[in-house]
């Protein structure tokens, strides 16, 4: 009785639920913890998640704005290309038995175990990578030299590396989050101000937002990142250059000076004071005044071969609404 009791009610529950769509997207939380399982699971004591999970975002940070490389529809963005894949001198380059693969010299591998070297599997690929990368050692230094030798860019080096460290030390891939760069509980004033001609130091456009405010408003990282600069630049004046995981560059000039304590090489997230608001700039070292105080706040994307400018605008709008919703 108990029994036809708990199916009656299964049968039930079955009969009101919501239902479920084959092809619903899953959502952004659930994509990133398919990717953590992924890396969990091809990692060794050679090869750390966090760098395999940093070549990935890498890859899939170029796909997004590089119309010359296939952008791969999976959880994993990873991918080799065909002849490395299946060999240089292989006469099929969609080739998919490893032991052929390996005749030709090429580098694909069965990471699930079904007998099929499978380019486009995430578990096929990720093992490669992880094999790859287990031939050069465990040490920061010995990936670094894997990385130089796959992709034969120090830029792209350091950007990955950049990548792994911000994942090793948050012990994550959910760095997504962002913050506006003037705190908002001081008054200030901006507009889009991309393409505006700028005369001083010779004719040239300005790439980025002016954000004014007073002398001293504290200028906080608008994400997660790393410092990679810091210093006098005789446009920007007091300036500060962080690279997030997403191959973006944000410039911070203009500044009075900065948070005591921060320096080249430290790790920053949304939201951290990193200077104040001031108007260096314009001239030899501590030159100052020549404009009214503002915060200049530019973006650079990194595509992997060269680094290119693009308008803060529409994503500052974004994080000013996030931002004082929390105030």
């Amino acid at each position: 009785m108990l029994r036809i009791l708990m199916i009656c009610l299964l049968f039930i529950s079955l009969l009101f639920a919501e239902p479920v769509l084959a092809n619903e997207a899953p959502s952004h939380d659930e994509v990133l913890q398919q990717r953590m399982t992924y890396y969990f699971k091809f990692e060794n004591l050679l090869v750390p998640w966090y760098f395999l999970a940093a070549v990935d975002q890498y890859e899939r940070n170029i796909q997004a704005v590089r119309k010359d490389i296939p952008k791969k529809d999976s959880v994993v963005a990873l991918q080799f290309a065909p002849e490395y894949w299946a060999g240089p001198f292989n006469p099929s380059y969609d080739d998919s038995f490893p032991a052929t693969i390996d005749y030709f010299g090429g580098a694909g591998l069965d990471g699930n175990g079904d007998g099929i070297a499978d380019a486009q599997n995430d578990e096929d690929v990720l093992f490669t990578m992880a094999t790859y990368l287990s031939r050069y050692g465990p040490e920061e230094d010995d990936f670094e030299s894997a990385l130089w030798d796959f992709y034969k860019s120090e830029n792209v080096v350091n950007q990955i590396m950049t990548i792994a460290t911000l994942y090793k030390h948050f012990n994550t891939i959910d760095l997504d989050k962002h913050a506006f760069p003037v705190s908002v509980k001081y008054n200030y004033t901006y507009r889009g101000t991309w393409g505006a001609n700028r005369g001083w130091g010779g004719r040239r456009i300005h790439e980025g937002t002016d954000i004014f405010a007073g002398y001293g408003t504290p200028v906080l990282s608008a994400s997660y990142g790393i410092v990679e600069v810091m210093g006098w630049n005789k446009f920007g004046g007091w300036r500060i250059g962080i690279r997030d995981n997403h191959n973006t560059y944000h410039y911070y000039a203009h500044l009075a000076y900065y948070n005591e304590g921060i320096k080249v090489g430290d790790i920053v997230e949304p939201g951290d004071v990193i200077g104040f608001v001031g108007s260096s700039g314009y001239g030899k070292e501590g030159t100052s005044g020549k404009f009214p105080p503002h915060l200049h706040y530019g973006v650079y994307k990194f595509n992997g071969r060269t680094e290119w400018a693009f308008d803060p605008y529409p994503a500052l709008k974004s994080w000013e609404r996030d931002a004082k919703k929390l105030k």
